[in-house]
């Protein structure tokens, strides 16, 4: 297939081959792609001249098509396209499922696959009788039916969550062989709409002593969590939308709070209360969980923001390269800090760099797809990727990250992942 590329295309600008992420804006070019083993192989040659006698003439050309539907569904065709679910036994709905980045393009996570992470279950909420509280220290304590939420004005926002616990298997010893999904997916992107929390709290009025919020959500285990009033004041919503549809009940509905940027925890499902305070409650998840014991002996703790992270999702563990091709690496990276500015891509194992081109648009606390031009000559390669934030922050490579933080934790593990590719094509996680 590299004869559709021509010498100066495929002259390296990077180590192992790869090229200029210009070559992706060339018009009619044709990459190879790895191939998921769920998938049939994906090879062929640049489109051929065409011919009447070329149409193929299949059954469904000849018989009425199906009815309309009232909500329209994924087609059977796409049906390995899940989300991979491990739940606890007791209780049953405690755990977690992850989304099948492998399988997804664009920025945009499908309402259906947003991760989940559930610690008592998925409460069935009659709208009609659910009731979100400001109380504590305000001047006016408030109760809000949903029905007075949406007559509020709204916002919309693009905004990823990640749990904090995403990639934690890469604290393990041995790199763990996952689908990049079912390893990095308890992260997902969507569009959010809801009110701006600072409304509801101005006209709550806040206590000028007031520094900290308790958000509680309305699931068996009243999971609640506190923040930092300023951050709720700041860009905090009370989301009553995703993707442009009301929330689904495994990602809060009837409201959730949205956090932007910050760990999976703060963006509370099913919320019904906020208690304004002066200090946090130090529960459970702010003590015994979301806390890391560090080599000094200290603590870390309220460590709230997602830092910059990236990771390639083709090639990647459980897909296949079909032979020596020029192929295009893609993936996901984001922070948040803000926006990602930069992503570079190595095929040897970091010892040289190249700049992905960052598709757009790009925006801040939000999914941002690169993509990168690589010619595999059939050797062994170790493919990484390592993202930049406008706030200058680069993500750490992984013997960077232990000796910072030690094996102590659990959260927050960002950094850059490597993938090998044998001289068979097989992709699998290493650490190199």
């Amino acid at each position: 297939m590299t004869g559709k590329f021509s010498d100066s295309d495929l002259t390296p600008i990077a180590g192992g081959g790869l090229l200029d992420r210009r070559l992706l804006l060339k018009r009619g070019a044709l990459f190879a792609v790895a191939a998921a083993a769920t998938a049939e192989p994906a090879r062929g040659d640049a489109a051929k001249p065409a011919h009447a006698e070329d149409l193929a003439d299949p059954a469904w050309l000849h018989r009425t098509g199906g009815p309309f539907t009232s909500y329209g569904t994924p087609s059977k065709y796409e049906k390995y396209v899940v989300r991979n679910i491990g739940g606890n036994r007791e209780p049953a709905g405690d755990g977690v499922s992850w989304t099948p980045l492998e399988d997804l393009e664009g920025i945009v996570t499908p309402s259906g696959l947003h991760f989940e992470r559930h610690h008592n279950g998925v409460p069935d909420i009659d709208p009609k009788q659910h009731r979100l509280v400001i109380h504590g220290r305000v001047r006016r304590e408030l109760m809000f039916t949903i029905e007075n939420l949406l007559r509020y004005p709204m916002r919309s926002q693009f905004l990823f969550i990640e749990c904090g616990g995403n990639s934690n298997a890469g604290w393990h010893e041995e790199p763990i062989q996952r689908p990049v999904g079912s390893f990095h997916g308890l992260v997902s992107c969507s569009e959010w709409t809801g009110v701006p929390l600072s409304i509801l709290l101005d006209e709550a009025g806040v206590d000028e002593g007031a520094s900290w919020v308790i958000a509680e959500g309305a699931d068996a285990n009243l999971l609640n969590v506190s923040l930092p009033l300023s951050k709720l004041m700041d860009d905090a919503i009370v989301g009553l939308y995703q993707n442009g549809e009301r929330l689904r009940p495994e990602n809060g509905y009837p409201v959730r709070l949205i956090v932007p940027g910050w760990e999976g925890i703060t963006n509370v499902k099913w919320l019904r209360r906020l208690h304004v305070t002066d200090q946090p409650s130090m529960t459970r998840n702010e003590t015994a969980k979301y806390t890391e014991l560090l080599p000094s002996g200290i603590a870390r703790m309220f460590t709230f923001v997602m830092d910059a992270k990236s990771l390639i999702t083709s090639p990647s563990h459980g897909q296949t390269l079909e032979g020596p091709d020029v192929y295009q690496i893609r993936g996901l990276a984001w922070s948040g800090r803000g926006k990602i500015v930069k992503v570079e891509v190595s095929a040897d194992a970091g010892k040289s760099w190249a700049e992905a081109l960052l598709d757009e648009p790009v925006m801040t606390r939000c999914f941002t797809r690169f993509r990168m031009p690589w010619h595999w000559s059939g050797q062994p390669a170790i493919l990484k990727s390592r993202a930049t934030d406008e706030t200058g922050y680069v993500q750490p490579e992984r013997d960077v990250l232990i000796k910072e933080r030690g094996r102590n934790g659990y959260f927050h593990y960002n950094a850059i992942v490597s993938w090998a590719v044998d001289e068979d094509g097989a992709v699998s996680h290493v650490y190199a």
